[in-house]
């Protein structure tokens, strides 16, 4: 069974947004595309809204955000209530960000990466299984306190 992500890039993002669209490496994931349709100049706040909206109607289980660095992406994200995004560059720090602090949202900074670790790197975030215990304890006082 395919597992339902969006996908949202800024003009930045955009030729890995569209190269992961097609890739058939994580071929169990089925894309929610929010945009951005081309290369021009484009916002990356709308995408992520996009996406975002997406996922808080159930209509998608995560999101692949991508941007230049990844920060602005994260940090829009970050502003929702339930979203946990992270940035990761390699395999380990996604399937880690996911495994230790429940990521929802992978955000990739587009500038750093290379389109040959791109799939593997999104492969490794959604294949990795939240842990339980002191990890998700973590995520339940950062829920408390902010």
């Amino acid at each position: 069974m395919a597992i339902k992500l969006a996908i949202g890039a800024d003009h930045r993002g955009y030729a890995y947004k569209s190269f992961l669209l097609l890739s058939s490496e994580c071929s169990y994931i089925s894309w929610h595309d929010v945009g951005a349709d081309n290369a021009e100049r484009s916002d990356y706040p709308i995408f992520a809204q996009r996406a975002l909206d997406a996922l808080k109607r159930n209509i998608v289980e995560g999101a692949v955000l991508l941007c230049g660095t990844g920060t602005g992406m994260a940090i829009a994200a970050n502003r929702v209530s339930g979203v946990y995004a992270g940035v990761a560059w390699c395999e380990d720090v996604a399937r880690r960000g996911r495994e230790e602090d429940h990521t929802n949202v992978l955000v990739i900074p587009a500038d750093y990466v290379t389109e040959e670790h791109l799939s593997s790197l999104v492969c490794a975030w959604q294949q990795a299984i939240p842990q339980g215990d002191r990890y998700e304890q973590r995520m339940r006082m950062i829920d408390e306190m902010f």
